[in-house]
């Protein structure tokens, strides 16, 4: 019988984006309420963390390329989504004029779904949709 010990699950850990432009893309989870280190803007590779013991890195995309040469960006739409609770139907108001007013790009102005939140979507420096949302009636 083999009795060789049995490794340990995987443990979801962390969510990476790979960012264009680092200093950019920290103004705008700064914005969103993430907290990362001070003077960030000219690391390679930065985290915050989010609640729950997750952790959201954003990479250069010549980090990446310092260990794969051949990477390039993915051409098209964002394949990532990311979402904010933003506790009521009139914060998912507020957070979308406060993201836009800034001039970050809206792709769904906030609207009643029917699936029972006020719900909007504003995309990142890089192109990813990142919801708005909270659910109605609060």
């Amino acid at each position: 019988m083999n009795s060789t010990p049995k490794s340990p699950a995987p443990r979801f850990d962390l969510i990476g984006l790979v960012v264009s432009d680092l200093a950019v893309s920290l103004a705008f989870y700064r914005r969103l309420g993430l907290e990362f280190p001070a003077g960030s803007e000219s690391a390679p590779h930065v985290e915050a963390a989010l609640p729950g013991g997750l952790r959201l890195a954003l990479d250069t995309e010549d980090t990446i390329r310092s260990f794969h040469p051949g990477w390039r960006p993915p051409a098209g739409a964002g394949r990532i989504g990311l979402a904010f609770h933003c506790g009521t139907p009139a914060g998912v108001d507020a957070v979308h004029e406060d993201m836009t007013g800034a001039g970050y790009v809206s792709e769904l102005k906030p609207f009643d779904a029917p699936w029972g939140q006020r719900y909007a979507v504003v995309l990142d420096p890089d192109g990813n949709g990142v919801d708005l949302f909270a659910p109605l009636g609060q």
